[in-house]
């Protein structure tokens, strides 16, 4: 088992990002509600405790409160931002309002040696609008700002830290470097969370759960799906079943390049089940997203349960859910969190599901995904396979899913793929910081119409958007800098060979605020 931190998250924003700085030094990492009890919380490989920023103040009523055990462990602990504060509150220091709120790039001065700051002065940044104003007996000031006479602090005795800024954050020029030293210097890691290692444990934990059952895998052609079965297989080879479901909402010639691919390597393991009109019907008048995801995950497990019968006796279900979709569906796991959208495997899945799920890649952050299956010798075709919505096209068809909306839609995004494609764009290029081409990109048909002009004569068509995003772990993402010209030739195509579409436009928005699916 690997070498774990904990990460307590209190609400904040960035907090996604902090996991994500940690398992880029490979050290495995667990995020988990503030309030979550002791016994779940700890484990005998955990090496140390972050404590996450949050939205609150420690003093309002109600506020989320420093876990007992946190202290009591013995553990190291480093608190950023409110968990600083947290941190302080509850051994002794006081946290009052700021007179001077601090947000954005600042410049600290490093008071003293310690072992997370080194260079001084060095630029972070700062997001808060309370302040340490007198810190716990015993404890060092390590670090001040110009607005922050405390920004860092430190009980080097017991090992406990606390940063006002957020080191998690990209714009912290030596955020990695410091996280490095906690994590390695002061807890003492072993950097052993790799694609290998994955795999190790994976392979294990599902040969322990399994035993001598029998295994349904779910294919789609997408990478979580195809790393999942994979791993089974690789555990149990003798005891899976594949199957693959057409739902009908698959990209252009989706189904049949699905089962051209696996059915070389899976033979008659392989079983393919033709649902379209199933989806469809139970899709018809449909158009609230939250409905289409409950009902589509509903759908996949009533197939899943109909193809198992014609098997036999099937005990566990293996799918592809990852890290995202976890924390999408449920918030990042602090009580504070909302839930940004179900996702069909995770929320959407009915209470009298018959089968134990599998998902060896709950925890895993795509780009992790995508190691684990160059790692298993997977085709890099379907490693760096675009990312598709386990819902597929519904949830890129806003409004109502009809078989002839969905063709349209296929049509267009074929149209931006193969664009983006012969332009080099389909696959994300970083040049020391700066990142070009994608990490997704797709098309979106959207439930609105509008008058144009076509051969001299008034239309009133369907309109497309397309999306394409630069990111490395889809927890946060930017708009692609498309060249003026790509677009142009992709928008002059989809209107000259997609049937009633009139109109073409490029979605410009981040995530966050936005997610990179519109639905």
């Amino acid at each position: 088992m690997a070498e774990r931190i904990l990460i307590l998250d209190f609400g904040s924003q960035y907090t996604q990002l902090i996991a994500r700085r940690v398992r880029e030094l490979q050290v495995f990492c667990e995020l988990l509600p503030w309030n979550t009890p002791e016994v779940e919380a700890l484990t005998e490989t955990t090496r140390g405790i972050i404590l996450s920023g949050g939205p609150q103040s420690v003093y309002d009523f109600g506020a989320p409160t420093l876990p007992g055990y946190v202290l009591k462990s013995g553990l190291p602990v480093l608190g950023i931002c409110y968990g600083m504060q947290i941190l302080a509150a509850g051994t002794g220091g006081l946290v009052e309002r700021a007179s001077l709120q601090e947000y954005g790039l600042a410049e600290i001065q490093v008071l003293g040696v310690n072992p997370l700051l080194t260079e001084s002065p060095q630029t972070v940044w700062m997001s808060h609008g309370d302040q340490i104003t007198r810190p716990p007996e015993q404890w060092q000031v390590i670090a001040s700002s110009a607005y922050c006479p405390v920004a860092g602090i430190m009980d080097e005795t017991h090992r406990l830290f606390g940063l006002q800024f957020h080191p998690e954050v990209s714009h912290t020029r030596n955020g990695s470097a410091i996280l490095r030293r906690f994590l390695l210097d002061v807890c003492d890691c072993q950097q052993d969370w790799s694609a290998e290692s994955i795999i190790q444990e994976s392979v294990t934990r599902i040969r322990e759960t399994v035993r001598d059952g029998l295994v349904l895998s779910a294919v789609s052609g997408g990478v979580d799906s195809s790393v999942t079965t994979a791993l089974v297989r690789q555990a149990v080879p003798e005891q899976v079943r594949t199957i693959f479901i057409n739902t009908g909402l698959l990209r252009l010639d989706e189904a049949r390049q699905v089962e051209e691919t696996f059915r070389p390597l899976l033979g008659e393991q392989l079983m393919v089940v033709d649902a379209s009109e199933r989806f469809f019907e139970k899709l018809a008048g449909v158009t609230d997203p939250e409905s289409k995801r409950r009902i589509i995950g509903e759908t996949f497990i009533r197939e899943f349960e109909a193809a198992a019968k014609k098997i036999g006796q099937v005990d566990f279900l293996a799918q592809g859910t990852i890290y995202p979709d976890v924390v999408e569906s449920s918030g990042s796991g602090a009580s504070q969190a909302q839930r940004i959208k179900s996702h069909h495997n995770v929320g959407g899945l009915p209470p009298d599901l018959r089968f134990q799920l599998i998902e060896p890649l709950r925890f895993l952050f795509k780009d992790e995904v995508r190691a684990v299956g160059t790692a298993l010798g997977l085709a890099p075709e379907l490693v760096w396979r675009q990312p598709f919505p386990g819902p597929g096209l519904a949830v890129r068809c806003l409004g109502e899913v009809t078989p002839e909306r969905v063709g349209i839609l296929q049509r267009a995004d074929a149209i931006f793929t193969q664009e983006l494609g012969k332009a080099d764009f389909l696959r994300l290029h970083q040049d020391d910081e700066a990142l070009s081409g994608s990490s997704q990109a797709f098309a979106v048909l959207l439930p609105i119409r509008s008058v144009g002009v076509m051969g001299d004569q008034r239309t009133y068509g369907e309109t497309v958007a397309l999306r394409a995003v630069t990111t490395h772990d889809f927890m946060t993402a930017d708009w692609a800098r498309l060249p003026m010209e790509l677009l142009a030739r992709v928008s002059n195509r989809i209107v000259n060979e997609v049937p009633k579409v009139n109109r073409v436009v490029y979605d410009i928005t981040t995530k966050p605020p936005a997610t990179i699916e519109w639905e």
